[in-house]
């Protein structure tokens, strides 16, 4: 076994080399501490702002809270928009007549949703991959200057978890051909038949292709909260939450932050981390860290700074210290 290279295999922060990047923590899970930790990546997202967040499934009980995003817009982001593409599976969100309704039913409609791929697709390329030269994604994408991913971090039925790499190669990908690219072999009838390190590699691509169009001006929040082995697609099917809440994370390195987030779950004692772990570790998930590393697109060495507590350095354990056993 290579170290890194098998996705079911964590790798130990000491086992890791490289440069360290910034990844800011707060248990604060509000409104406010979303603001707190937004302050502190801002500094490149200017001009037309697009937020990539997951708006979930109807009445999807997991997503983010629509009163902390309202907050962030209304009073550090005015004018940015919330960005979605329509599912790749028939269901609530395949066109954009009923994404546009469940928007509605999910209560985002106080923002003005910019469904990227309304009016169409774009080829953006994928440099130094090894399945893709190009990835399609939504035209509506080309219209702005600087992304920010709004993760709810959590698990998912394939991916083992979804960070910021799931939330934009996935999530920027459009419905039917980009997706169509990640999940399914051309010419057999399964839809997902794609699993394990090439979707992790496929998803890893997909994500290269959108943070390289913005280049320096992208950013990255991942909200560990309500974090369910299931995805936010899958809605009220979801499976009940087990994992304890831990706290907002931030950074400007995708790879450092999803590192970061995957770090704490396993920081966490044996019986806290159990499910989100199995998941993570059956599907192959680790390696949409290895991936993004081989990539280029980051360091998964980090400094982990607690934004509540001066701004001193932390590590995994000292994050998820205290924390309390999930309560729905």
């Amino acid at each position: 076994m290579v170290p890194g290279k098998d996705g079911d295999k964590y790798v130990p922060y000491e086992k890791r080399c490289g440069n360290e990047s910034i990844v800011y923590f707060t248990r604060d899970l509000s409104a406010e501490g979303l603001r707190k930790i937004y302050s502190k990546i801002n500094q490149h997202i200017t001009g037309k702002v697009a937020i990539k967040l997951h708006t979930g499934e109807p009445h999807g009980p997991n997503i983010i809270p629509r009163a902390w995003v309202k907050s962030l817009i209304e009073k550090d982001l005015p004018g940015a928009k919330i960005v979605e593409t329509n599912s790749y599976y028939d269901g609530d969100r395949y066109t954009t007549e009923q994404h546009r309704e469940t928007l509605k039913i999910n209560g985002w409609d106080f923002a003005n949703v910019d469904i990227l791929d309304e009016h169409g697709t774009a080829l953006l390329p994928v440099k130094g991959g090894n399945w893709f030269k190009e990835m399609s994604v939504g035209v509506n994408l080309l219209n702005y200057d600087s992304l920010l991913a709004l993760t709810h971090f959590k698990g998912h039925v394939q991916g083992g978890f979804g960070g910021s790499n799931k939330n934009i190669g996935i999530g920027c990908a459009d419905g039917r051909i980009g997706k169509a690219m990640i999940h399914t072999t051309p010419g057999q009838p399964d839809q997902w038949d794609i699993a394990k390190e090439e979707f992790m590699e496929r998803i890893a691509e997909s994500t290269k292709a959108t943070i390289d169009y913005f280049g320096k001006n992208v950013a990255y929040i991942n909200v560990m909260r309500n974090m369910s082995v299931s995805c936010d697609c899958e809605g009220v099917a979801a499976e009940p939450v087990v994992t304890p809440n831990v706290g907002i994370l931030a950074s400007l390195d995708i790879l450092a932050v999803d590192s970061a987030c995957v770090d704490l779950i396993f920081a966490l004692s044996e019986k806290d981390r159990a499910a989100l772990v199995e998941r993570m570790t059956s599907r192959h998930g680790l390696r949409q860290l290895s991936y993004m590393k081989e990539l280029g697109m980051g360091n998964d060495k980090y400094v982990l700074i607690d934004i509540d507590n001066n701004n001193s350095r932390i590590y995994p354990a000292d994050a998820v210290k205290g924390v309390k056993p999930f309560e729905g």
